[in-house]
């Protein structure tokens, strides 16, 4: 594979740059739709960027379009804690240029919003906006909305049927791929050795609402077979192309709106500098939004369960609610099974140079030895601060609606809230089911539902321990809370 990595710049380089240098359509503030969103938006800066004459507009351009407050910082992100608090809105996004969204920034904004009140849970919705250049968030600041994700594509492992079309291609089975037409079945068909091509095509010419990698990767290449030999993709100055086997460049240009799911990669939310990926997905990639780990995954609870809460039931999640859900499943996990380090704040991640790093990290939580709770307790913490959601988190991605397993109704009354679930099938949930509240609450008190360990916040309803869902049931949370 290094190979086809040093062969870069000799094949593809003057392909990159050529299209790198096409122009984008020019956006204002004043040409973007005005939508409000319920509970609020604010939009973080620093001052660098306002000021900035090419990142200060699309800062603006954001705040035009959801009529939010802007909140400026000097130097550090976490200087923004107290407007932040004081807002309290629903959703924050952190407008950010390339050399400021490094892996440390995706750290402190994950422990910022954490920190907004007293309970260890985050207390917004919240993305970070960047991208190679100004036009590519410009453009994800114009995106309307919402998108329906009606066709796939996947460099792993999908399940065809939650779609109405779509493709993936096996990264463990050479020559495999599997296809769903509209209106058919899923069929297994006979692929090419190498499948470089066949992808950059999924992504130019088929042009998928939704990409999903897993694998061997980096913040510079995403390495496409796992168990056998196959190209890459790479990228140049926010264009992304694939370099085949035969060391041929295929540049990618897919400018449809899309989500992109790296679940199981290494280090593809890290950027590191401009010729990072996850920079290039949001520019000639065309994806709108995206999570991915910005250090090496060994756990992978913040990808792959993202992954389950957008997929599990079709068309209930946005994919920055099954984001946001996933990561406060994880604290959830820490506090309930973990409560003397469940505040624990790691600060070393570079296993691949550091084989040792882990066991040490292991005995600075008071392991020592062999310990069945270890790799949970470290998976755990290790995922919690460690996956980027870049984007818009009040732009709406989700599934189209299939037939769900179970229906859900929560109603408001004089104080009084009843969460409803009835069970349409016999269904055990692959992840803890959560709902957000209309509003912001306070002074919760449980009536009924004890059975289900509800976990209620200010802001979200969570069962934590639902077991199976029988068929024609019906089960209730009842509280009583103050709306704030």
């Amino acid at each position: 594979m290094r190979l086809v990595t040093k062969a870069l710049c000799c094949c593809v380089a003057l392909s990159c740059v050529s299209l790198a240098a096409a122009p984008a359509a020019e956006i204002t503030a004043e040409t973007i739709k005005q939508r409000d969103v319920p509970g609020g938006y604010t939009v973080v800066v620093s001052k660098g960027t306002l000021d900035d004459p090419q990142w200060g507009p699309v800062a603006k351009a954001l705040a035009h379009k959801y009529r939010a407050k802007i909140v400026v910082y000097q130097a550090d992100v976490s200087e923004a804690a107290g407007p932040l608090r004081e807002a309290f809105d629903r959703y924050a996004c952190f407008v950010a240029r390339p050399e400021e969204a490094g892996r440390e920034y995706v750290i402190r904004v994950h422990r910022l919003t954490r920190k907004l009140d007293e309970d260890p849970y985050t207390d917004v919705l919240w993305g970070i906006l960047t991208g190679c250049r100004p036009d590519d968030a410009m453009r994800i600041v114009a995106a309307d909305g919402p998108l329906i994700v009606r066709k796939a594509a996947a460099g792993t492992g999908i399940d065809l049927t939650l779609f109405d079309e779509g493709v993936w291609y096996s990264e463990g089975e050479k020559n495999a791929y599997f296809e769903k037409k509209r209106g058919g079945e899923v069929e297994k068909k006979k692929g090419p050795d190498d499948t470089t091509k066949a992808l950059v095509d999924v992504l130019n010419v088929y042009r998928p609402d939704l990409f999903v990698t897993s694998g061997h990767a980096t913040d510079r290449d995403w390495q496409i077979g796992y168990s056998y030999a196959n190209g890459q993709f790479r990228c140049k100055d926010g264009v992304l192309f694939g370099v085949d086997l035969k060391r041929h460049g295929y540049p990618i240009r897919s400018p449809n709106p899309k989500v992109y799911l790296p679940a199981g990669n290494c280090l593809m939310g890290r950027i590191r500098d401009k010729q990072s990926m996850a920079l290039a997905w949001l520019g000639s990639g065309g994806v709108n939004q995206m999570i991915g780990y910005v250090v090496s995954t060994w756990y992978g609870r913040g990808g792959w369960g993202t992954r389950d809460y957008f997929f599990a039931e079709p068309g209930r999640y946005t994919l920055s609610e099954a984001f946001y859900f996933n990561n406060q499943a994880i604290v959830h996990q820490l506090e309930t099974r973990f409560p003397k380090t469940a505040r624990a704040e790691l600060n070393s991640w570079d296993i691949e140079r550091d084989r040792r790093l882990l066991g040490r990290l292991a005995a600075s939580l008071g392991y020592r030895g062999a310990d069945p709770k270890v790799k949970d307790n470290l998976g755990l913490l290790w995922d919690r601060d460690t996956v980027a959601f870049y984007g818009d988190p009040a732009w709406e991605a989700r599934l189209a609606p299939r037939k769900l397993p179970t229906s859900q109704k929560l109603t408001v009354r004089n104080g009084r809230y009843t969460l409803q679930i009835t069970a349409e099938e016999d269904y055990q949930s692959a992840r803890p089911p959560a709902v957000l509240l209309p509003h912001r609450v306070q002074n919760v008190r449980l009536v009924h539902g004890e059975q289900l360990a509800p976990l209620i916040t200010d802001n979200f309803i969570m069962l934590t321990d639902p077991g199976k869902f029988e068929k024609g049931k019906t089960y209730r949370v009842v509280f009583l809370a103050k709306e704030i």
